[in-house]
């Protein structure tokens, strides 16, 4: 994974009595990544900038704008005065896909989701996950265990997130990182897919809370059994029991929620 997710900083360490010691300081980069899609502006977002081509991958995937990493036909980068440009080219036959999620795009930035039609493209109906997980709860507390030394930018600065694909055994098989757990989840996934590899069985394990959208990347990209560490909320429960989506929260060293 690259390495180059963060930037050395000077900083003065101050202690409760008051006395300070300067010190340098790893920092987690985050910076705009403007994504384009087809030609059209789609979405910038606030992103460590390492493995853009997982993350592009898996934000089609995860926006509905692809069914198939193979529809995925070219992706590049570009450096921009404030970030990333990231280039994304589909196949013509998804570019009225595109387009018209562009257009919803639009309205939603100019005035919050505003109207029914955006709406019901907020909460879209969600496919059932069609694979089962048959990890255990030992396994997903250690492969909870074992997350911290998966994360050598979360190390290095204590501002990151992680998305990890886990074994059936609990044993940690890819991880990526990221300052939003979205793209993190979107990393992991876009890694996954272009290295063909599936779930066989395993599980997802977040770093972060269970909120809705992280439910619905898990559920498009067929994910048996979402594991985070931290709680889960009222959307994020509701969209994982519309879609057979296995839940476990606030894991821990003795216990954890099971949903």
């Amino acid at each position: 994974m690259d390495q180059g997710g963060s930037a050395t900083r000077r900083f003065d360490r101050v202690a409760a009595s008051g006395d300070a010691e300067r010190q340098e300081r790893a920092i987690a980069i985050e910076a705009p990544v403007a994504i384009e899609v087809n030609g059209l502006g789609y979405a910038v977002l606030m992103a460590t900038p390492t493995d853009l081509a997982d993350l592009a991958y898996g934000f089609v995937l995860s926006e509905r704008l692809v069914d198939d990493a193979g529809e995925v036909v070219e992706v590049s980068t570009h450096p921009a005065a404030s970030g990333t440009l990231l280039r994304i080219t589909l196949s013509a036959e998804r570019h009225d896909r595109v387009a018209e999620r562009v257009r919803h795009r639009i309205s939603e930035s100019s005035c919050g989701l505003c109207g029914i039609e955006n709406l019901e493209q907020a909460l879209r109906p969600l496919p059932a996950v069609s694979e089962r997980s048959g990890a255990s709860p030992a396994a997903i507390v250690a492969a909870a265990a074992a997350l911290r030394d998966y994360q050598p930018l979360a190390q290095a600065t204590g501002a990151t997130h992680a998305a990890a694909l886990c074994a059936i055994d609990g044993s940690v098989r890819l991880v990526r990182e990221d300052v939003g757990r979205h793209n993190a989840f979107d990393k992991l996934i876009g890694a996954m897919r272009r290295a063909g590899q599936d779930w066989d069985g395993g599980f997802a394990l977040l770093s972060s809370r269970c909120s809705y959208e992280l439910v619905e990347k898990a559920v498009l990209a067929n994910c048996p059994l979402l594991a985070t560490l931290s709680a889960a909320t009222s959307l994020a429960l509701d969209r994982a029991a519309s879609a057979g989506l296995p839940l476990r929260t606030l894991v821990r060293g003795d216990a954890m929620l099971a949903i």
